[in-house]
Formats: C-alpha cells, sequence, structure tokens
C-alpha cells in the first residue's frame, strides 16, 4: 500500500516586500504541503512570485501555479511568476497552459 501521507519539507514560499521567493522543491511529494502553507500567507503585493530558487520539480510545481493563479483571481489580485526554470516551461507549453503562467 502506498502512503499518501504529506512529506515532510523544507521547501516553500517566503514573503518579503519584493514579493513570493520559493526555495526547495516543489514535486509530488511535497506539492500539497507546499501549497497547504501558502494558503497561511497573503498573496504578494507586487504580485510576484520568483521561482528562482526551485531546484527540483515535476508536473506537480505546474499544479501548485495554476492553484495559486487561480486563488489570485478569486481574491481579485494579479500575480505572475519570474524565474519560470526551463523544465516549468517546457511541462506548460506540452499540456497546453503556458498562457495560465503568464503574467
Amino acid at each position: 500500500m502506498m502512503d499518501c501521507a504529506p512529506a515532510a519539507t523544507d521547501s516553500g514560499f517566503a514573503a518579503s516586500a519584493a514579493g513570493w521567493t520559493f526555495n526547495g522543491t516543489l514535486t509530488f511529494a511535497d506539492a500539497a504541503a507546499v501549497f497547504g502553507a501558502s494558503r497561511g500567507l497573503a498573496l504578494p503585493q507586487s504580485g510576484i512570485v520568483d521561482l528562482a530558487g526551485l531546484a527540483h520539480a515535476d508536473s506537480s510545481a505546474l499544479a501548485v501555479m495554476v492553484a495559486l493563479k487561480r486563488r489570485a483571481h478569486a481574491e481579485g489580485a494579479k500575480l505572475s511568476f519570474a524565474s519560470i526554470p526551463p523544465g516549468i516551461h517546457a511541462l506548460a507549453h506540452v499540456y497546453g497552459i503556458e498562457e495560465l503562467l503568464a503574467g
């Protein structure tokens, strides 16, 4: 039987005056925990989420990014991603959702 409990993670978003930054991994193993923790942060006033610290990601990263965009839309805010790794851009292209990740 597969254990589906959220993995313990040091990965996540940090808020600053410049926006949010992400550090760590964003994969199936930690995406639920990372997204859950992000709910405790007010959306960045700058509207920018910098992914320069994203060390490793899979398609779960896209799911988190889309969920954050939906949250921003629901809260009447704009949200854009900076420093998106090339692998995430490629996955977004394959899934046909590049427009969702654009500013």
